[in-house]
């Protein structure tokens, strides 16, 4: 299971790349090995400012869909457009070519709740 050091986790199974007070997420490669192949993706709160913790989209599997949950507060400035016509890229690349949304942070003291790389492998058992 690839889970890299330099990210940030959340419980819900999503990373966080921070780049000063931007942040790229996505979903972790066991989250995406959970969900099985992915035919979809939907975010409709591009330009909208969310908590931390409130549903920024879902991502739909051959077998469920599951809600995806902002990791911090802020406003959504990016989706990965990639996703609409090849949304088999969270489970082919999900801390590369899947990623699905860019935030910019409301409150960067929220980055200390993320889990570590440890933190989130001693979550999912690895």
């Amino acid at each position: 299971m690839n889970i890299p050091v330099n990210l940030k986790y959340t419980k819900d199974h999503e990373w966080i790349n921070i780049e000063g007070d931007i942040a790229t997420v996505g979903i972790t490669d066991f989250a995406q090995k959970e969900l099985g192949d992915i035919v979809y993706v939907e975010v409709e709160t591009l330009d909208q400012t969310l908590e931390k913790d409130e549903i920024f989209g879902t991502v739909e599997a051959v077998k469920t869909v599951s809600d995806l949950f902002l990791p911090l507060s802020g406003e959504i400035i990016e989706f990965n457009d990639e996703l609409e016509n090849t949304p088999e890229s969270v489970n082919l690349d999900p801390y590369g070519a899947g990623w699905m949304i860019k935030i910019k942070i409301a409150n960067l003291d929220e980055v200390d709740s993320l889990l570590s790389s440890e933190s989130y492998k001693n979550l999912v058992g690895a």
